[in-house]
This record gives structure tokens, C-alpha cells and sequence, in this order.
């Protein structure tokens, strides 16, 4: 307001009075990063819900198949929106939940990135280490809840048990076959793989 009554244009013709924002001392501006850290945390929750549902929904649809006794008679017309229905009916809770736990661990992850880019100019060599070391262990921890997330949410889709008792049963299932889990882990990697190239390039 009071930069084109000053001097400040005689002396430096350059200088230019820019707009830069309103406020700064409103509960919006207090609670800034506090709010920027509930949307990562909110981000990361809703995606991992609506990865949670997909794994149900499919897991669903192919039991309906598998279990049918009498194929196609003992199987539902429409077996994915079948599968779909269920999973929003009866286990929406599981899916929240499970979904929580790893929202959770990956906000944890994103922490410690930022923590890391904030700390690159420094030169504490313990603090760089002990980041790399907490970076390191919760990137693992992230990969074994998604794949017990996984196997807990087939679980849920066969038995219709909740997050809990599925994720407990299918650690102890995938303890007792650990060698055909890691084979057939393998191969259904592979065959997916077969599959997106298939489509893509059928697309294409």
C-alpha cells in the first residue's frame, strides 16, 4: 500500500512490490503442516481401501468358482459384481482396517524421506546412518504387511472372517507351505506378467 508513495522506485528503478499472500496468522496458516500430514495420511488410506476392495472383489469372484461344486450351475450369475456386493456389505470394516495399518507404516515412510532431505546438508554421519537403517526396516516392514494384507484379504473374501482372525490363518497357512507359496508365488507373478503383455499388446 505505501510502495508507490516511497522513494524505493527513484533509487532502484527495478524494485517492484510482488503480492505474495493474505493472512499468515490464521488457524489456517498455525495448522498448515498438520493438515498437509491428515491429507498424506488420508491420501494413503482411501488408495490403499480401494486396493483392498479390488484384492476382495477378485479373490471373491474366484472363489465362487473354485468352490462351486457343480461348474457353471452352483456359480453366481455374475460372480465379480456378486464378489463386489459382499465385500461392501459385510467386510468394509477388514478393509478399512487392514488398509489403516499400512496407511500408517507408509506415512511413517514418507516421515523419514522427509526427514532424510532435510537432513542431506548436514554432516552427522550417526544421524544419516540410523535414517538409512529405520528407512531400510520399514521399507521391509511395508512389503510384508502388503503380502500378509494380500493373503489376509483372501481370506476374508473364502471364510468371510474378520481382518484379524484372516490375517492370523493365512500367516500360519503360508508358515506351513513357505516352499509352495514361494514357487507358486513365482509363477502366478510370471503368468500375471504374460497376462499384461497379452492385453497391452493387444490394445496396441
Amino acid at each position: 500500500q505505501t510502495f508507490n508513495t516511497t522513494n524505493v522506485t527513484k533509487q532502484c528503478p527495478d524494485a517492484q512490490c510482488l503480492f505474495a499472500f493474505y493472512g499468515g496468522e490464521t488457524a489456517y496458516h498455525k495448522y498448515l503442516i498438520v493438515l498437509q500430514f491428515f491429507n498424506v495420511f488420508m491420501f494413503f488410506w482411501l488408495a490403499n481401501f480401494v486396493i483392498a476392495l479390488g484384492q476382495v472383489t477378485l479373490a471373491g469372484a474366484f472363489a465362487s468358482y473354485y468352490w462351486a461344486f457343480k461348474k457353471p450351475d452352483d456359480m453366481p450369475a455374475f460372480p465379480l459384481f456378486s464378489a463386489f456386493g459382499r465385500a461392501l456389505r459385510y467386510h468394509t470394516g477388514s478393509l478399512a482396517f487392514g488398509s489403516l495399518v499400512l496407511a500408517i507404516v507408509q506415512v511413517i515412510r514418507v516421515t523419514l524421506e522427509y526427514l532424510d532431505h532435510r537432513l542431506k546438508a548436514a554432516e552427522n554421519k550417526f544421524a544419516k546412518f540410523l535414517l538409512s537403517c529405520l528407512k531400510c526396516c520399514f521399507w521391509c516392514l511395508e512389503k510384508f504387511i502388503k503380502f500378509l494384507n494380500r493373503n489376509a484379504y483372501i481370506m476374508i473374501a473364502v471364510y468371510g472372517t474378520n481382518f484379524c482372525t484372516s490375517a492370523r490363518n493365512a500367516f500360519f497357512l503360508l508358515m506351513r507351505n513357505i516352499i509352495r507359496v514361494a514357487v507358486l508365488d513365482k509363477v502366478t507373478d510370471f503368468l500375471f506378467f504374460l497376462g499384461k503383455l497379452l492385453i497391452v499388446g493387444s490394445v496396441g
